[in-house]
């Protein structure tokens, strides 16, 4: 277990949000007294997972400020941004424990003031699966949101009809 601190640190794309994220920031949170969270930009996602994220920038950003858990909301343009640790007096930062043995400087930076701990990903649930899953059912989900455009706008047909 380690010692509560005053400031923790955690980061991510945080595309659409799931309830692995809801337990970084939950787990995150419950090591210090104020959470800092870095919510990476388009560019940043696009860079490190070849993809642009499904959820635009000031929107990821809106949905991270409004978890009750976080205290700050900052903008992430590199991965663990070590000015952004400096400027936010970051005692402890927090990453998935797939990042473990893997090069990142302000994680390094972290790691040699004994300041991070390493997640576990919440299991079956990830970004990705998601969209792999909305992927494999895609004829079912595009049929099913026909099917109910349809039934809705006879519906709205039928009852905003002008009378006479």
């Amino acid at each position: 277990m380690v010692k509560k601190v005053e400031t923790v640190y955690t980061s991510g794309s945080w595309d659409m949000l799931h309830v692995g994220h809801l337990n970084i920031v939950r787990r995150s949170r419950a090591l210090g007294e104020r959470l800092v969270v870095g919510v990476s930009t388009d560019e940043l996602v696009e860079a490190y997972k070849g993809t642009k994220p499904i959820i635009p920038y000031e929107e990821r950003v809106a949905i991270v400020r409004a978890l009750s858990n976080v205290d700050k909301v900052v903008k992430q343009s590199i991965l663990m941004d070590i000015r952004i640790l400096k400027r936010n007096k970051i005692d402890l930062a927090t990453i998935g424990d797939d990042w473990k043995n893997k090069h990142l400087d302000g994680l390094e930076w972290m790691e040699e003031h004994g300041k991070v701990v390493y997640l576990p990903y919440t299991p079956g649930v990830s970004t990705t699966s998601i969209k792999r899953k909305i992927i494999k059912n895609a004829y079912e989900l595009i049929y099913a949101e026909l099917k109910r455009e349809i039934t809705a706008g006879d519906r709205w047909t039928d009852t905003k009809r002008p009378k006479g």
